[in-house]
């Protein structure tokens, strides 16, 4: 009887050591720490080990350490990793109707984009890949996307015969496509290489990424087009999300609100810097969008709006427009 006591005590007391064990979230992106969403991922671990103090263990992953931009929506959907913050172009098989943020000149400024996705039009979209096991906890701004070459980009004539490495998403192709470029998919972490050795001739990426991960180093011009966004959509696998005790989820969901609230701001406010360190290092030159060259690129490109309307939703591309105002 006393044996049965002692082992019935230790499977007790095992089971409080293993219980007393923090659960493990893996975060893991592709870009650098430096970045906006970088700076997000490291602020949510602080934030919820805060929060759930010995319940949690946050484990951010930057630069495609634990998987790369083109393995991560699988790792999440396997359970492999728990949270990732893929750019809103990686969602096309996902649904159509993220595709609004990858039209061209939609979007005036940085904030029009904010204020469009804080309407319910936009938060409606965190939930519109549920049926397919992912579920959006919120938007993480990047920047304005600018153009970049090894020749100069001032109409829209210029991209002619160019090959451009984009993100795999079916706009991104129609918007290069349209001004008679090459448009080529490339991982993220592939970007410096094939800029650096000619396998394409330029790219499109907001400041922060030019600056941090380089790519001025590798090409002459910068034209500051501001012609598209990108930002990310925070993601989680549904049935691991919805599984979570309540605590854990309320406080996982807090730390997301505030790390997100924190990594936009970072992204106002380092916009400017980033550029500024761009053209401080004299490896590319800037160049300006005036107005008549903006207008003739908003001309060339608005066709794929059109192209698209059908997959996104007039209603949504009506709601993004308005914003503007």
């Amino acid at each position: 009887m006393k044996l049965k006591i002692i082992l019935a005590s230790a499977l007790l007391a095992l089971g409080a050591v293993a219980h007393a064990q923090p659960m493990v979230i893996k975060y893991s992106h592709v870009v650098a720490d430096v970045t906006p969403k970088g700076q997000a991922a490291l602020k949510f671990k602080e934030l919820a080990e805060k929060k759930l103090a010995g319940k949690v263990e946050v484990q951010v992953f930057p630069n495609s350490q634990l998987f790369g931009d083109g393995k991560e929506m699988e790792a999440l959907l396997l359970g492999d990793v728990q949270i990732i913050a893929p750019s809103l172009a990686k969602f096309g098989k996902y649904t159509k109707q993220l595709q609004i943020f990858d039209l061209p000149f939609l979007f005036d400024n940085i904030e029009a984009v904010d204020r469009f996705q804080a309407t319910p039009a936009g938060q409606s979209l965190l939930a519109s890949m549920e049926k397919k096991g992912i579920t959006g906890l919120g938007y993480l701004h990047n920047g304005m996307k600018q153009l970049s070459a090894n020749k100069q980009l001032n109409v829209p004539g210029d991209a002619a015969g160019l090959k451009f490495r984009i993100q795999s998403s079916d706009v991104l192709e129609a918007q290069f496509k349209a001004v008679g470029a090459n448009p080529q998919k490339l991982a993220f972490a592939e970007v410096y290489q094939a800029l650096q050795t000619g396998v394409v001739d330029g790219a499109e990426n907001p400041w922060s990424n030019i600056y941090s991960k380089k790519f001025h180093e590798v090409q002459k011009y910068v034209m500051e087009s501001d012609h598209g966004v990108l930002d990310y959509m925070v993601i989680t696998n549904t049935g691991w999300w919805n599984g979570l005790p309540a605590d854990i989820r309320a406080g996982l969901k807090s730390a997301m609100v505030e790390s997100i609230a924190f990594g936009n701001k970072v992204a106002f406010d380092e916009a400017a810097g980033f550029r500024a360190k761009v053209i401080a290092d004299k490896k590319a030159e800037i160049l300006p969008m005036t107005k008549a060259n903006l207008a003739a690129w908003r001309a060339a490109m608005k066709p794929v709006w059109a192209k698209f309307e059908g997959d996104i939703g007039k209603d949504l591309i009506d709601a993004a427009q308005a914003a503007n105002q």
